[in-house]
Parts: structure tokens; C-alpha cells; sequence
């Protein structure tokens, strides 16, 4: 959390949420729903005031089997050099439906059939 700025706004595919404190309880639920979680980061590209970060995170929910979820995030800087937005980039749902085989193979075949 030192790394960011108290009003960081902070978005991604399921929400929006502004100021440290509502960030830092959005991660705390995370880390409650989640018996292991794990965050890799594969690449960081910075220009100016802004950074790119590649990431895989592998989660195990408490009731399912272990997911990784592929994204990047675009992260702002302010002239102190903390983030002051963040916007992540991630298929939720097509990265958890590839690791549960009965729906794998439908949430495919739906999405081709209807985004391409």
C-alpha cells in the first residue's frame, strides 16, 4: 500500500473504487474468499508517469480449484511517483471457466459464437 496515493482510483472488469481505504478493503476481501493467492509479474514497461505490468495471478478459492487469471495493468503516477489510478485488464471469467472442464468447452463455444 506505501506505493499509493490516498485517492487512487482504481478500476477493473467488475468495479470501480476510489481512496486507499476502499482500495486496501477490496484487496482484504479478496485475500478472505482466497486460500492461496499468488501474483507473478512477468513484464513492467514504464513511460513518463506511466507503467505497464504484465501479470499472472494464481488463485485457489475456497471452494474450487486453482485458477490463474491473466492480465495487465495500466498504472498512473503523480509527480511523488505513488499510483493515483490503476486499470486492470483481465477475461475473469474465461480464465476461471478454462480450469473447470464443464464449462470450459460452452463459455468457448458461446463466445465465439457470439463476439467472434
Amino acid at each position: 500500500m506505501p506505493y499509493y496515493d490516498e485517492n487512487i482510483l482504481f478500476r477493473d472488469t467488475i468495479q470501480e473504487i476510489r481512496g486507499l481505504e476502499e482500495f486496501k478493503k477490496m484487496t482484504e476481501r479478496l485475500a478472505e474468499r482466497s486460500k492461496e493467492l499468488k501474483m507473478a509479474v512477468l513484464r513492467v514497461v514504464m513511460e513518463d508517469r506511466t507503467v505497464f505490468v504484465e501479470w499472472e495471478m494464481t488463485i485457489l478459492f475456497k471452494k474450487t480449484r486453482t485458477s490463474v487469471i491473466y492480465g495487465a495493468s495500466r498504472l498512473s503516477l503523480n509527480e511523488r511517483g505513488k499510483i493515483v489510478e490503476q486499470r486492470d485488464y483481465y477475461d475473469l471469467w474465461g480464465d476461471i471457466f478454462d480450469n473447470i472442464p464443464a464449462f470450459r468447452k460452452p463459455y468457448r463455444k458461446f463466445m465465439r459464437k457470439h463476439f467472434g
